[in-house]
């Protein structure tokens, strides 16, 4: 894989709490700089990261519900359609995960449905959660984003006190989705190694605040 192959798959992320104006805007100096994909930021700078990537061949990324997936459905859907309003070409919703352990997969599936109806047309990724989740809560909640219209299955926020992505787990994800559908590996991502072997396992994106030392272990062309 080429670094410009790479830097399209990366979703370059800013989302610690307490990112600064100026460190989003370095974020998108970030992108621009190695033609990266897409920007995930939180919800208060969509605008500021639109602005700051105007023109350029990049998507911002908004999240929602995020980190802990709590919020109820119709606040995520209405976050949802605000993001989309200011600027963000894709949601990254967390899924009420407490719901799906809870053995309400009703809920958890409308939580999705609202965010995907507020947005139509706008890919939505749901992120699982995977470190709080058993195998086959996994799989049903695969199962859940597909049925729901999402676009992506995620794995993790970053945030979880259990870790982020796994080899292991992006290999589930892309069995139980098939190969049509997106996975998206994320949380813990900081080397080139990491970003292959998520590749490897069956990611077609990747989530990292790393994107810059990870491009740039790619040896340029020529």
């Amino acid at each position: 894989m080429t670094r410009a192959e790479l830097a399209r798959m990366i979703d370059h992320s800013v989302l610690k709490p307490e990112a600064t104006g100026r460190e989003i805007r370095a974020g998108a100096d970030v992108v621009r700089s190695w033609h990266i994909g897409f920007y995930c930021v939180q919800p208060c700078w969509i605008k500021a990261a639109a602005e700051a990537l105007a023109g350029a061949d990049a998507r911002v990324v908004g999240v929602v519900g995020f980190p802990h997936g709590c919020d109820r459905g119709e606040v995520k859907a209405r976050a949802a359609a605000i993001a989309a309003d200011e600027g963000a070409g894709e949601i990254d919703m967390v899924m009420n995960f407490g719901a799906l352990k809870s053995g309400d997969a009703a809920a958890a599936a409308a939580d999705v449905e609202a965010v995907v109806r507020a947005v139509q047309g706008i890919p939505v990724k749901v992120i699982l959660e995977t470190a709080a989740l058993t195998e086959a809560e996994k799989r049903l909640a695969c199962r859940i984003a597909r049925d729901a219209g999402a676009r992506f299955v995620k794995t993790s926020t970053g945030f979880h006190p259990g870790g982020g992505a796994t080899v292991a787990d992006v290999r589930l994800l892309r069995a139980a989705v098939g190969s049509e559908f997106g996975v998206k590996a994320s949380g813990g991502i900081r080397s080139l190694a990491d970003a292959q072997a998520m590749v490897g396992a069956g990611a077609n994106r990747l989530g990292t605040s790393a994107s810059a030392a990870i491009l740039g272990a790619i040896e340029a062309p020529g």
